[in-house]
């Protein structure tokens, strides 16, 4: 199994951390998001759900959800915690819904595992006519200065380079251009460790050895006790939600 698969895959075995540690996703960015479909409840597909931070929020906007997660220990996380969802075992390539039955595919902090050319056909597929596809991504607002730091010391040996996350997600001539906003967003955590924790959640630093990941651990905890954003008390690291919209052709 080559890096990219075995980061995709490594996220099942620790679910429960997941769900703990992983930040949820800012309202107004979730909003935007389905803004091209007006207001009112609509169907929306969760693909690739995760544990359900995204389901969570859209649940609470009163949308009908149905979450798509490939791995079954993620999906049954998803499940214990989040109520009034349909959840279903699927994969963005093959995503178990009729044709034309949702307003909106919303993928959170996972479009850039799936592989475009298989995903945005059967995207398109269960869409109704004008239907939206946006993925959100959560990243560290590296423009302050102390968190661009936090970033470098919370890399691993695998860690990708700095990219646009946007540009996973490429433009299809099934899906009309894109757009894209940035929405301010913040994660509160009680302590350097909780934030490790976070950290340790990444699929980074899931499949780098023991030592390597205890060596990451320690050295996150021991920058953050250093700073004075950050040493005593609860903290919030900011964040900036991105997120792509688009909209189905035709």
């Amino acid at each position: 199994m080559d890096l990219h698969a075995r980061r995709a895959d490594s996220f099942g075995a620790h679910a429960f951390a997941y769900a703990e540690h992983r930040p949820d996703y800012p309202v107004a960015a979730v909003r935007w998001a389905l803004e091209p479909l007006g207001t009112g409840h609509l169907d929306v597909l969760d693909l690739a759900a995760g544990t359900g931070k995204l389901s969570s929020v859209l649940i609470a906007e009163g949308h009908r959800v149905t979450a798509v997660e490939p791995n079954e220990a993620m999906l049954s996380e998803l499940v214990r915690r989040v109520h009034d969802v349909r959840a279903l075992p699927g994969h963005a390539e093959h995503i178990p819904v009729p044709d034309g039955t949702v307003d909106a595919v919303l993928v959170g902090q996972a479009f850039h595992w799936f592989d475009p050319l298989k995903a945005y056909p059967e995207i398109a597929r269960v869409l109704r006519p004008g239907g939206v596809v946006a993925g959100l991504w959560n990243e560290l607002d590296v423009s302050v200065p102390w968190v661009d730091e936090l970033d470098d010391a919370a890399r691993s040996s695998v860690s990708s380079a700095r990219t646009e996350v946007v540009d996973t997600m490429p433009p299809h001539p099934l899906f009309a251009d894109g757009a894209v906003a940035e929405f301010p967003h913040a994660q509160r955590r009680a302590s350097p460790e909780e934030y490790a924790a976070t950290i340790g959640t990444h699929s980074h630093a899931l499949v780098v050895s023991e030592e390597e990941r205890a060596e990451l651990m320690d050295r996150v905890v021991r920058f953050l006790y250093a700073r004075p954003e950050t040493s005593s008390g609860p903290f919030d690291v900011p964040l900036v939600t991105t997120v792509k919209r688009l909209v189905l052709a035709g």
